[in-house]
């Protein structure tokens, strides 16, 4: 797709004023998260790397953020309640934001998940009251059964990157960061890269610096493995893969969502993918510099800026998530 062909695709839930008001009603477990230039990873990048690593909150991933907003709006509206319950397909970190906030609102929540899920986030999920149900040998397996089961039980489907709402709360990370800015308490990015599974997140921060930082190129980072959104980002239109095959669970996915495809014109500004061997490195360095678990798909954001050539400006690292 040309620079030329990308205007944004106006939506009033990543409009800046709606991100702005849904950072003030996320439940604030998830918001503030730590931000800051590493110096490590600046010195081995050679410009500013600022770090916002959104791993310490109850589920341990940004997630939480756009599922709070998601799930507030759908009970607001009377999508969800008590006797009409959530049903979403994940992962592990979607599903456990999903029902993270379901159990705040007294909904009940059904998480769809391969049969290949990562056990711990499994466990995690059903810890947080979900019912899971496993089928399906990938994510989109799953999905697909989601969707049937949704139908038949009169139950709310909630599907990461089709319902904007999930934008606007992941949006509201980039807000922090460029607030920070504002104050003098870090530097303006020149480039922020984003792992990409769905496209909400990159969606989301995409939509709020374009607003709050227009200069700040948008970098969205796949698996070569698993690069449908790459894809469909280039041809302006959804294309699916045949096989989603990376070890980073949370960018595994062969099926593009085509609502984000299409937010994502005006808001992404490139989209590159990095081998396996790439995400492992990156996890690896990031683990240990920033002493912390970083799970595979948080790798995302480092692994693309090393495998491109240098920014000439500072820039931002998004740790998703540390469910490794």
């Amino acid at each position: 797709m040309s620079r030329a062909a990308r205007a944004v695709i106006a939506h009033p839930d990543l409009e800046p004023g709606a991100i702005r008001a849904a950072h003030a009603r996320i439940d604030p477990v998830f918001t503030g998260t730590p931000q800051y230039v590493h110096e490590g990873l600046s010195a081995r990048l050679g410009t500013p790397v600022v770090v916002k690593v959104e791993t310490l909150n109850p589920i341990r991933s940004f997630k939480g953020r756009g599922t709070w907003v998601a799930m507030m709006g759908l009970a607001g509206e009377g999508s969800v309640g008590p006797e009409r319950p959530v049903v979403c397909v994940s992962a592990g970190n979607f599903g456990q934001g999903v029902a993270y906030a379901a159990r705040a609102l007294g909904v009940p929540a059904v998480v769809f998940c391969s049969t290949r899920a990562n056990r711990a986030k499994v466990a995690r999920m059903r810890a947080l009251g979900a019912t899971v149900i496993e089928a399906g040998d990938d994510l989109d397996d799953a999905r697909a059964v989601s969707a049937t089961y949704a139908a038949e039980h009169a139950a709310m489907l909630l599907v990461d990157g089709d319902d904007v709402r999930i934008s606007t709360g992941a949006g509201t990370l980039a807000l922090e960061v460029t607030d920070a800015v504002a104050a003098g308490a870090l530097p303006m990015p020149a480039v922020v890269a984003v792992p990409v599974g769905n496209g909400a997140l990159i969606n989301g921060v995409g939509s709020w610096l374009r607003h709050a930082a227009p200069g700040c190129r948008v970098l969205g980072v796949q698996a070569e493995a698993a690069a449908a959104m790459t894809l469909s980002w280039r041809a302006g239109r959804p294309i699916d893969t045949d096989s989603a095959d990376t070890y980073a669970d949370g960018i595994a996915s062969r099926v593009a969502i085509p609502r984000a495809v299409e937010l994502m014109r005006g808001r992404v500004d490139d989209m590159v993918t990095v081998s396996e061997d790439a995400l492992r490195a990156a996890q690896a360095e990031l683990t240990d510099e920033l002493g912390i678990t970083v799970e595979g798909a948080a790798a995302a954001s480092w692994a693309g800026l090393l495998a491109g050539e240098r920014p000439d400006g500072p820039v931002l690292v998004i740790v998703t998530g540390s469910n490794a």
